[in-house]
Order: structure tokens, then sequence, then C-alpha cells
């Protein structure tokens, strides 16, 4: 009986020990963008369709930050996220960002298409030009019934 105690223990302690390292590894893995390190941009959208809180932000297919919130602006209707990106990665101001998606069957994300401009966005700063997601079969209607 207390052999089988003392064996349940050290599996429970096992389990427990496996957990935290695998804890301390994945917060290794992925570099913190809470707090220093990192700065807030503002953008708002027509529709956030696709995308939620801790979805990534990419610049060339690179992950380079997440929304950290998302509200709904009452005076024009529109969503406004707020985008915790790296620092010592200069946007440019005139930049665009665009819902997009990983894949047909979803998995969707910002992309940041840097802009041309020698002015970079600053934490606080807005991202004016953005794109919602357009979806395949948004696309088909609106070509058959634009013509």
């Amino acid at each position: 009986m207390i052999s089988e105690n003392r064996f349940e223990l050290l599996v429970g302690l096992a389990v427990l020990i496996l957990s935290g390292g695998f804890l301390i590894y994945l917060l290794q893995l992925e570099p913190s963008l809470n707090g220093e390190g990192s700065y807030e941009v503002k953008a708002k959208f027509q529709s956030a369709q696709g995308v939620s809180v801790g979805t990534d932000v990419r610049l060339a297919g690179v992950k380079i930050g997440t929304i950290e919130s998302m509200t709904l602006d009452s005076d024009d209707y529109s969503a406004e996220l707020i985008l915790q990106l790296r620092s010592g990665i200069q946007i440019p101001d005139d930049s665009l960002a665009a819902i997009a998606s990983a894949s047909l069957l979803g998995g969707h994300f910002i992309e940041i298409t840097p802009g041309g401009s020698l002015a970079y966005l600053q934490d606080g700063d807005y991202l004016y030009d953005t794109q919602s997601y357009v979806g395949l079969i948004q696309l088909l209607t609106n070509f058959f019934f634009s013509q």
C-alpha cells in the first residue's frame, strides 16, 4: 500500500517537473512582447473578421507582434485594434495593415506592407491605411453583381 502511494507521488512529481520545464521552454522560445521591448500602434478596420486578441502581426511573413486588444469605435462603427510590435522594427507611417489568410481553411493574421515614408510609427500612433479581409465568396459576389 505504501509503495503504491510513493509510486503515485513520484509520477505526480515527475509530471509537475515536466510541465514546469515545458513552460520555461515555451517562454524562452517566444520573445516577450509585453512591457519593455515593444511599442503599441493603433489601427482601425471596417471589419476585424477573422482576427482576435493574440493574433499574429507579420511583416514579410515574419512575426513582429500580436493584437493586444480589440474594441468597437462607437462613432464610426469600426474595429479599433491595438497592435503590440517589437521595438527595433521601424514601420514607415504610410504602411498598409491588411487582414490576410494563411490558407483557404482559415488562419488569419495582420500583414504589414511597408510604405516608402522616411517617418516611422511611434508608440501610440495610428496606422491609417488598413484593409479588412475579403473572402473568396465576397470576391465572387462582387465580381458577378458589379457588372
